[in-house]
Order: C-alpha cells, then sequence, then structure tokens
C-alpha cells in the first residue's frame, strides 16, 4: 500500500519551484476541442494524475494528444470527434465536465456521466446547464447522465447566482461560435478565467472583461486554422502550500515561478499570524517568525481567501496561539480532514460551515488517511510540523493536484519519503 511517510521537527529553507496551474491546465486543454490545429500547452505538470484523467478524456472524445517534451502538451482536434464522454474517467475527476461547452461549439453535442471526484459538498451543475438552456440548447438529464444538444446556439445574457468557475468556463466555451452576443455577469473572477479568455482569443474568440465580474463573448463564425504555442501560469494554490509550510515550520522559503497578485490573500493572512512575506517579481520568500499567532480565515470566491487552501491553512492554525474560526462559505464539506488531524492532537470543532481552531503547543505523529486532494496536503503539512512519525495513507488523492510533493519538499529539508509495498 502506498503512503508518505514523515518524520517531523525539520525547519524547512532553501528554494521550491512551483508548476503550472492545474486549475488552468486541466480547462486548456478541453477547450483545445474547439481550435481547428494543434495547440501546445507548456508547463503542463505531467506527474500529476488529473492531467493523465483529462488525457484519456480528450483521447475517448478523438483529439490526438502527445508529450511534446517533459512538460509540453500537443493536442490535435482536427478529424472526427465523438460526443459522448468515457464514462469511467468522468467518474474520477469533476473537471471532465468542461468538455461540455467546447464539444456544443465544436460538434454540437454533449453526454457526460455525472461528474466525480473530491466528496467536498455539494457542486451541483445547474448553473451550467442553465447557461446552457439560455444559450437555446436542449439539456436532458437521466440515468445518470447529462446530455446537451444545440447544433446553433444564440447568444444571451446570463446571470449566475453564484460566481461558479466551472459554470462561466463553460458557458464562455460554448458562447464562442453562438450566433450574436452573449454577456455572463456575476462571473468568477480566478486568474485561471483569464487564461481560458487568453487562450480562446489566440484561437480567434472575442472574449473580454474576464477577471472581472462581467464577461462579454461575441460570437464569431470560425476560428483561425493556425496552430497555437501557449505557456500556462503557476499553480497559486501550489504556491500558497509552501507558503503555510514555511510559516508552519519556522522556516525561510522562497518560492519561485509565482504571480505574486494571485496569491495576496493568503500574504496577508500570513503576515496576519506573524510571519514575514518578501514579494520579489516572480517570487514570494515567507520567514516564519516564531509561534503563529491565531487568525480569523473567512473562505470565499477570487479574491477572497481560497477554498483550496483552507485545510492547509487549519493545519497552521491548528499550533497557533489562540482560538481561531476558519468559515468556508464556498463548500460545506470541506472539513472532512479535521477527524485526522484529531488523531494527531490538533483541537478543532466543526459547527455547520465553520471549524473552531484551538492551538495546541504541539502536535503528534499519527497513522492519517488523506480525505481529499486538499485536506491531503493539510496532513502533509500537519506532518511536517509533528513531534514523530507521521504516516499518510490515501496519497491518490494528493497526486491529483501536487506533482512530486515528497520530492519538493525534501528539496527545502524536509524528511519525508514515499513507500510502496
Amino acid at each position: 500500500m502506498e503512503r508518505l511517510v514523515i518524520r517531523g521537527g525539520r525547519r524547512l529553507a532553501g528554494t521550491v519551484r512551483t508548476s503550472g496551474a492545474k486549475n488552468a491546465v486541466l480547462k486548456l486543454m478541453a477547450a483545445s476541442i474547439l481550435a481547428n490545429e494543434p495547440c501546445l500547452i507548456r508547463n503542463v505538470p505531467r506527474k500529476i494524475s488529473d492531467v493523465e484523467v483529462m488525457i484519456g478524456v480528450l483521447r475517448g472524445l478523438g483529439v490526438k494528444v502527445d508529450w511534446e517534451d517533459p512538460t509540453s502538451l500537443r493536442l490535435d482536434p482536427r478529424g472526427e470527434l465523438g460526443f459522448h464522454a468515457p464514462d469511467e474517467l468522468v467518474r474520477e475527476m469533476r473537471a471532465s465536465i468542461q468538455v461540455i461547452g467546447p464539444l456544443l461549439g465544436r460538434v454540437g453535442h454533449a453526454r457526460v456521466y455525472q461528474p466525480g471526484g473530491c466528496v467536498i459538498g455539494q457542486r451541483p451543475i445547474d448553473l451550467h446547464l442553465k447557461g446552457f438552456a439560455a444559450q437555446g440548447a436542449e439539456v436532458r438529464e437521466e440515468h445518470g447522465y447529462i446530455e446537451v444538444i444545440g447544433e446553433k446556439l444564440q447568444g444571451a445574457e446570463i446571470h449566475l447566482d453564484f460566481p461558479s468557475v466551472g459554470a462561466t468556463e463553460n458557458i464562455m466555451a460554448a458562447a464562442i461560435l453562438a450566433e450574436g452576443t452573449t454577456i455572463i455577469r456575476n462571473a468568477a473572477k480566478e486568474p485561471e478565467i483569464i487564461e481560458e479568455q487568453n487562450f480562446y482569443n489566440r484561437l480567434g474568440a472575442r472574449i473580454r472583461g474576464a477577471g472581472t465580474d462581467t464577461i462579454r463573448i461575441d460570437g464569431v463564425e470560425s476560428l483561425n486554422h493556425r496552430e497555437i504555442d501557449y505557456s500556462v501560469i503557476p499553480d497559486r494554490i501550489e504556491v500558497g502550500t509552501f507558503m503555510i509550510a514555511a510559516a508552519l515550520t519556522g522556516g525561510d522559503v522562497t518560492v519561485q515561478d509565482v504571480i505574486p497578485e494571485h496569491v495576496e490573500a493568503i500574504s496577508a493572512k500570513l503576515r496576519e499570524i506573524g510571519a514575514e512575506v518578501t514579494r520579489g517579481e516572480d517570487s514570494l520568500r515567507v520567514l516564519g517568525r516564531g509561534r503563529p499567532k491565531a487568525v480569523d480565515v473567512t473562505v470565499l470566491p477570487y479574491p477572497g481567501f481560497p477554498t483550496d487552501l483552507q485545510s492547509p491553512m487549519a493545519a497552521l492554525l491548528s499550533v497557533a496561539d489562540g482560538t481561531s474560526i476558519i468559515t468556508d462559505h464556498v463548500f460545506e464539506a470541506r472539513f472532512r480532514y479535521v477527524d485526522e488531524l484529531l488523531r494527531m492532537g490538533a483541537n478543532i470543532r466543526v459547527e455547520g460551515r465553520s471549524a473552531i481552531v484551538k492551538g495546541v503547543p504541539r502536535l503528534s505523529g499519527a497513522e492519517v488517511v488523506a480525505p481529499d486532494l486538499r485536506g491531503g496536503a493539510a496532513l502533509v503539512l500537519a506532518g511536517l510540523v509533528a513531534e514523530g512519525e507521521t504516516t499518510i495513507y490515501g496519497t491518490k488523492h494528493i497526486d491529483r493536484g501536487y506533482e512530486e510533493i515528497e520530492r519538493k519538499f525534501q528539496g527545502i529539508g524536509a524528511e519525508i519519503e514515499r513507500v510502496i509495498d
């Protein structure tokens, strides 16, 4: 059985380099369905399992996908494409649903199984489906499948009840080849949305407003007939994880390949707990200064504190001086990792969408199980600071979003290894 074994108590120090953004790469891979010519996507985190799953989904639809070098994917969507994404792969990863918008634009038809992924609460796709219906598509849900049919979509004005990242991305993709103009209001503002706008515009789309709450897509008759070469932004969640780890261990870590503006909310909270955060042009240095101070954290859509980092932040606050309250307004069931932190000696009580974290002097190593991707990252961070040895099972969850996490932490002084029996 595969597991991570950590011997805690080591101060992290040194430099670590960030991989490409998983949450951007997966969506750009899906976006390539709309291209008329091959796309080369660079800075792809090859050794995370979600990328391999998306490669399988695209190949199942008829896209040719090959590694051009260790971090560059070549995707060729020319030729006849299918509309039914492979069921067994869609069940593994929620991001698979992002093929619906591009498939509507390319073949006018998409059929996918209800998507899987981490169990972190209700993540209904009704906003996606309402958006497709507003553009004139026929939407069917039956026997666990979602089927969307729309040979020629129409521009529409769509107001999202919640700034859903996935719905914003899917509706934007479907609108590119629609007749007329589509306006998405209360759109998500994440950097990954801007990344998709830039990618689609390179293909010949006419999109503007990404990064604000209103996105305008002027439909075009066809996209360009030329290959594109695109490099993906750094992974802001990985950046934040290493920043929190540095502060947690009282370390001195420089994270390279960073867009500092993308992690302002994390930098602000780390300064609040007493860490020193120094900003470079494309790097951040985090210097931990003694025991962290308790702070309250409220998770909100970007540019607020990201939900993907609330569990790693809980690991830090579990050894802070005082009592902290973490409130997550994005996902209601993202506290499943708390039971595992309790095994390590944390003092955390969950009440609805909030966790009350009373800092303890120290955590103790234990055998724990990663319940999901970011909860697994929290356990890794807790293991780094705990006394004794921590063994983490369920590494498949962690590998969905972190590329060679043990190697990167080893490079900055952690005593961590992957054990495979």
